[in-house]
């Protein structure tokens, strides 16, 4: 009563305290009394039952809560009300059989039938993959003629196997007790290396069983990789392709020969590089402090590669171009790429001055597949280096696109040709850009869970990793830049994609960012002197972008909102403007492109004060509005966004087949990602021939097509390179 009338006190309903604090005194009576009369009733009825049954449902439960702890890691929302109603159903089973050795009775018989049925469609229901609720609601993904794709201009598909042969081998310490691909397997025998300042948690349990098993230390970790080498005189650039957190005992390494046969057809070295050995176990999961051990591992492998590179004794004697490296990563691996590529540049590592480092590889590009972003305490900051990463929407281990976090940080610094690119997969989940790990991003029986009917297949999801990887590659390793065009308009790719949709941004190092809403939390001016005006929107915002677990996209944009009724009104259309205070600020000609990064917002934000069929009745929009230039002279021109490329719905995702477990579980059905519009100035209508490009003074956002919607604008601004093209 006492505690009740504490908690009354502080509970802030605006009522005195003294009278919270008698209400809480008076429900805790309340409370004491039902239960006390609850548990007399439950008394007297549970000394009626044999001890026996008493102590059976006593351990059967406390066996159900140990494995739970132990390891059965389904949701508590599914786990205890099954673990009560196996329990039910078994005892309704038990004494039902009893009743029918007395005597054949219907409800004996039915007591006996209703349990097995009832498991039968628990079981099916498990087995079952689920559904997906939002794919009647979702257009085509691509637009249905098209002639600007790059097939149609004669360019050849990057997933094409190359000209070149290619020679498989392994290389490492060749005394793995596990794998004979790295015992007496191995084509070139390499040293073992010392980690012991990188990993300094490996100890007490997990080095026990892990050395029992590998048969090595931390002290010497193998240098152990998967070769696809093409065959000629080269020198040839090359690629280190690294897993993420798997079990370590289902190796992860041989889950990239696609990738690895692929680019070595195509003249580029690729190495799988084994590092299953600071995998996940039973024994034990490094919580992420093994990731600098993960990107300094990588760089041993480089160091290896070089060592080869330079002995005029070895086979391999420059047949690597040292200066045209690219790092791709997968999972956590796709985090260690990263820090990787940071690591490269320095002279010691950060963590423990005592180990130096002597890097300074000519790393080129770095690739994150589902990447980590926050298992290492670090926060990287990359410069003036290529960047792409690819995220599925279906990820239930990575349930954001963490990739686009390093994608913003990256700085283009000096003057060199540099771009970053990222590309969202719908229905792509986390396990199949690796072959071997499947479509359920759990383990059983979390996976039974796993609502994996939406998915496209493996094959498919590793046919568009080798689209952008492939194009990325060539772009970042062979300075081949016809296929850049891929990450700002998806449509010049469709020849060569399964159909689906594909969300991609791109940045070049030249492109001029206008308008980007990171500078302050002022509404009405923007970088460099620019104001910015807004006419007739409901919805108005700057905001930091979430994740759909509630984290941060480590972003700001600009949220609009607009809702006209049931007709269009031409004098109270809503826009947003950026004005310029000096249009010598753009220093542009009709050969340039207008930059945007523009998603899909949540319409139901217009309508959240409406109820019932008034609210319900509103669909999802199908965004759509023009761009206007106005120059100093007044003069108007304007295009509509669709004539380059639709925007893309919100992709909303259903990730366990019971939609209550996702809110707890993985999070929101939906997040924000951003697409890249590259909008030729040329591909404007001007409603007067004098139109001055050069001296644009406003760029103007008219919402005059889509009768509501909630659009998301970023990056406004100017491409002064063809890249985009």
């Amino acid at each position: 009563i006492l505690v009740f009338g504490i908690f009354g006190y502080y509970y802030e309903t605006g009522l005195p305290k003294g009278v919270m604090s008698l209400l809480g005194m008076i429900l805790g009576a309340f409370a004491f009394l039902v239960l006390f009369v609850i548990c007399q009733l439950l008394g007297k009825k549970i000394n009626k039952i044999p001890l026996a049954i008493n102590a059976s449902l006593l351990s059967v439960f406390s066996t159900f809560y140990l494995a739970k702890m132990l390891g059965f890691r389904l949701p508590d929302q599914i786990y205890y009300p099954g673990v009560i109603g196996l329990v039910l159903l078994t005892m309704l089973l038990f004494f039902s059989i009893k009743k029918v050795k007395k005597g054949s009775s219907v409800l004996a018989w039915l007591g006996i039938v209703m349990p097995v049925l009832l498991v039968l469609a628990g079981i099916f229901w498990l087995n079952n993959e689920g559904n997906d609720p939002y794919a009647k609601n979702l257009p085509a993904p691509f637009v249905e003629q098209t002639n600007n794709t790059l097939a149609a201009q004669g360019i050849e598909n990057p997933a094409k196997l190359g000209k070149y042969k290619v020679e498989k081998f392994t290389y490492g310490n060749g005394s793995d007790q596990n794998r004979k691909e790295y015992a007496e397997g191995v084509k070139y025998k390499t040293a073992t290396i010392d980690a012991s300042h990188l990993l300094p948690e490996w100890k007490g349990k997990k080095k026990k069983q892990r050395e029992s098993y590998w048969g090595f230390g931390v002290k010497n970790f193998p240098l152990n990789g998967r070769v696809f080498l093409p065959e000629g005189n080269g020198p040839f650039p090359i690629t280190l392709i690294v897993h993420g957190n798997h079990s370590m005992i289902d190796y992860s390494d041989d889950g990239y020969g696609y990738l690895g046969e692929l680019l070595a057809s195509q003249g580029i070295i690729a190495v799988s590089v084994d590092e299953n050995f600071i995998n996940a176990h039973w024994s034990g999961d490094f919580r992420g402090k093994e990731m600098p051990a993960r990107a300094w591992i990588l760089l041993k492998h480089l160091e290896q590669w070089r060592n080869w590179n330079t002995d005029t004794n070895h086979e391999l004697f420059q047949k690597i171009d040292m200066d045209h490296i690219m790092l791709v990563g997968h999972s956590r691996g796709g985090e260690a790429v990263s820090i990787a590529a940071a690591f490269n540049r320095l002279s010691h590592f950060p963590d423990n001055g005592k180990e130096q480092f002597d890097f300074n590889f000519g790393i080129k590009g770095v690739v994150s597949i589902a990447p980590t972003d926050y298992r290492y305490h670090r926060k990287i900051k990359l410069e003036n280096v290529n960047y792409l990463s690819l995220q599925g929407a279906y990820d239930s281990d990575e349930v954001s696109f963490w990739g686009m976090r390093p994608y913003r940080r990256l700085e283009f610094t000096d003057e060199g040709d540099w771009f970053k690119a990222g590309v969202y997969i719908h229905r792509a989940n986390h396990g199949q850009f690796n072959s071997s790990w499947g479509r359920t991003d759990f383990g059983p029986p979390s996976s039974w869970l796993l609502n994996t009917q939406p998915l496209i297949t493996g094959e498919d999801q590793r046919e568009a990793a080798k689209v952008f990887i492939s194009a990325f590659a060539a772009g970042v390793l062979q300075n081949n830049k016809q296929y850049l065009p891929i990450f700002d308009n998806i449509n010049t790719a469709k020849d060569w994609l399964p159909e689906n949709f594909y969300l991609t941004h791109f940045q070049d190092s030249d492109d001029l960012i206008l308008q980007n809403f990171e500078e302050d939390i002022d509404l009405k001016n923007g970088k460099n002197g620019i104001t910015i005006a807004s006419h007739n929107l409901q919805i108005y915002r700057e905001e930091n972008l979430a994740t759909r677990d509630g984290g941060s996209q480590e972003n700001n944009a600009v949220i609009l909102g607009w809702d006209y009724g049931d007709q269009i009104d031409p004098d109270s259309v809503a826009s947003y403007t950026l004005r310029f205070p000096d249009s010598s600020l753009l220093n542009i000609d009709s050969s340039n492109q207008l930059l945007i990064s523009v998603a899909a917002g949540n319409y139901k934000e217009l309508f959240k004060n409406k109820k019932g069929k008034e609210k319900d009745k509103r669909k999802e929009p199908q965004l759509d509005f023009h761009i206007q230039l106005i120059d100093s002279s007044g003069h108007q021109t304007q295009l509509q966004i669709s004539e380059i490329k639709r925007i893309a719905p919100r992709l909303q995702v259903r990730f366990s087949k019971v939609k209550s477990l996702d809110a707890d579980w993985i999070g929101k059905d939906w997040e924000v990602h951003l697409e890249s519009f590259a909008l030729p100035l040329l591909n404007f209508s001007a409603s007067n021939d004098n139109f001055d490009f050069d001296k644009i003074k406003e760029i103007k956002l008219n919402f005059d097509i889509s009768k509501y919607g909630v659009i998301v604008i970023d990056d406004i601004g100017i491409s002064k390179e063809n890249d985009h093209q």
